[in-house]
């Protein structure tokens, strides 16, 4: 049968499924580490309390008294041959003395099996046995095996050494303790206790229960931190894997770097966390700035204020040193991290392009104007033809004939560049339709022909936004009168532009963007004749006339013919 692939896990769950089988890992070898230290500890807590019980005893007083005056070749009233064993067959040579020594060893017995038993039940271990140095028992905790040999090693204990070991005698495996019973530095006996090795298994069963409970408190309590902590991983990867992050990531350098805008990534601190290409060239910052607060960027204090708004920008407009710039920003809160995401994009090109399509615009109502003047003048000729007064149909054609001629030489020759001609002849006809009288001051030089110079666009920028500005603020003011001078002035160009009419406020930013006379939001015209003049080196100034009204003076330095 077919089976679909499994998708892979999300990280979360791989991180959970990881982490969870190390939390085993580490309880279970903790457990295992546990176990064998605890049953090391049980066997050294057994060989020292047999060790303790067996040196007690061999110690007794009582005890070595009973051995040295009953037991068999420890004292010479025994009656037994030296060194014949105890219990041993005797010839008939010694058939008397034979039977004294088994009366002597079942007397000892007797008297030695009580209190063997009475310290084996009050210390708590499996077996007291007191033996004779030959190994034959004088006590045990089986009546049936007194008098039988003892199984195990006893030949440290006749040296006069105490050991330990671990062996298998009658009662099973035990750990046992051999010490030696001596009398004035002679081994008369020995004495042997110890405890089963069943018995340490079940203390220790009963500490491995409690071991278990433990480990298995510790590896659900490991379980649960691990889920809690991977279910929020899980939350802030969206359940992606590994993989995916990874293309999304991918994903994310390209788009970051590839797209035009300008993209900014702020913290709550308005601190730069994220920062593309296109937002450093539009800002013009160099170096590493991540990790830099706004207000230490050193941009325009509009722009700046934008930045460190709380709520959102939507295509607002801001000027920086040579760019015209629209700010769009987006308040984001998610992770319990608050920040903002400000994206850029460059209008200089548009901006200009708007501003010569609002001149051509202007040129364009200018012709239909002078189009529909012309007409009327042309039909007031006719006319007066056709009432046969041709002479003065001659004398009207030719004064306004002279009158037009007279405006363009006059620009034409203080001017002298086409695109500021053309540009003020324009203006002029609009001036003169909203009733405002546009000339060219005498002190005005021509220009054309000066190497060095700024592009034409830029100064019908300059020129344009500032004959705008005075013919607006003429509007509605009778005999208004705008008063034009571009000339060469040093190693650099002047233009000024003067009217009369109310003047500017007291103390008023001119220049600012969002500045304008007819309301606060408004005015991007002179900001961005600021703009040119500071991008070319120069200065803008605004004050006020003596005359009265406002004059507003640039001046724009040239460049040799190799800058040019």
């Amino acid at each position: 049968m077919f089976r679909l692939p499994r998708p892979p896990r999300s990280l979360a769950g791989q991180l959970f499924a990881m982490q969870v089988l190390v939390v085993a890992v580490i309880v279970a070898g903790c457990a295992v580490f546990a176990y064998a230290t605890a049953r090391g500890q049980a066997e050294d807590a057994a060989r020292r309390q047999a060790g303790a019980v067996a040196r007690s005893v061999a110690d007794s007083p009582s005890v070595r008294e009973a051995v040295r005056e009953a037991a068999p070749g420890t004292a010479p009233a025994a009656g037994l041959p030296t060194g014949s064993p105890t219990g041993a067959p005797a010839s008939s040579a010694t058939g008397p003395a034979t039977g004294s020594a088994v009366d002597a060893f079942a007397v000892l017995s007797a008297e030695l099996q009580p209190y063997a038993e009475r310290v084996r039940t009050d210390s708590g271990v499996d077996f007291v046995t007191i033996m004779a140095p030959d190994g034959r028992r004088w006590t045990h905790p089986d009546p049936r095996r007194i008098g039988e040999r003892f199984i195990g090693n006893t030949a440290p204990a006749l040296r006069g050494e105490t050991f330990s070991e671990t062996y298998t005698g009658t009662l099973g495996p035990s750990i046992r303790v051999v010490t030696p019973l001596t009398d004035n530095g002679r081994v008369i006996g020995m004495v042997s206790a110890g405890i089963t090795v069943r018995v340490i298994g079940d203390r220790l069963a009963a500490q491995l229960v409690v071991l278990g409970w433990f480990a298995a408190g510790a590896l659900a309590l490991g379980g649960a931190g691990t889920y809690v902590v991977n279910a929020r991983l899980r939350r802030h990867t969206h359940g992606m894997n590994a993989a995916e992050l990874s293309r999304m990531y991918d994903y994310h350098q390209a788009a970051l770097h590839g797209v035009r805008e300008g993209l900014l990534m702020l913290d709550g601190q308005r601190r730069i966390t994220l920062i593309n290409d296109a937002g450093r060239e539009l800002l013009g910052l160099k170096g590493k700035i991540r990790g830099t607060g706004v207000a230490d960027l050193g941009l325009p204090a509009p722009l700046t204020g934008a930045l460190l708004a709380d709520g959102p920008r939507v295509d607002e407009v801001h000027l920086t040193a040579d760019r015209v710039l629209v700010v769009n920003s987006s308040p984001v809160a998610g992770g319990g991290r608050k920040g903002t995401v400000v994206t850029l994009r460059d209008h200089t090109e548009l901006q200009a392009l708007t501003g010569e399509l609002d001149h051509e615009r202007g040129f364009t109502q200018a012709l239909r104007s002078q189009a529909h003047e012309a007409a009327n003048r042309l039909h007031t000729v006719v006319s007066l033809i056709e009432l046969d007064r041709a002479e003065e149909a001659v004398e009207f054609a030719t004064a306004e004939l002279e009158l037009a001629q007279a405006l363009t030489d006059e620009v034409v020759t203080a001017v002298g560049e086409p695109v500021l001609v053309a540009l003020l002849l324009g203006k002029a006809a609009q001036a003169h339709e909203r009733g405002v009288e546009l000339v060219v001051t005498p002190d005005s030089s021509v220009i054309d022909g000066r190497t060095g110079i700024p592009p034409a666009r830029d100064l019908v920028t300059v020129l344009g936004n500032l004959v705008d500005n005075a013919v607006d603020a003429l509007s509605g003011v009778p005999g208004g009168r705008v008063m034009v001078t571009v000339r060469a002035e040093g190693d650099g160009l002047l233009i000024r532009v003067a009217d009369n009419g109310p003047g500017l406020p007291e103390g008023a930013d001119v220049f600012r963007r969002g500045w304008s006379g007819k309301g606060e939001g408004r005015g991007l015209g002179l900001a961005l004749v600021r703009q040119v003049a500071h991008r070319h080196g120069g200065s803008a100034d605004a004050g006020a006339r003596a005359e009265g009204g406002a004059e507003f003076t640039v001046r724009l330095p040239t460049r040799g013919e190799a800058g040019a």
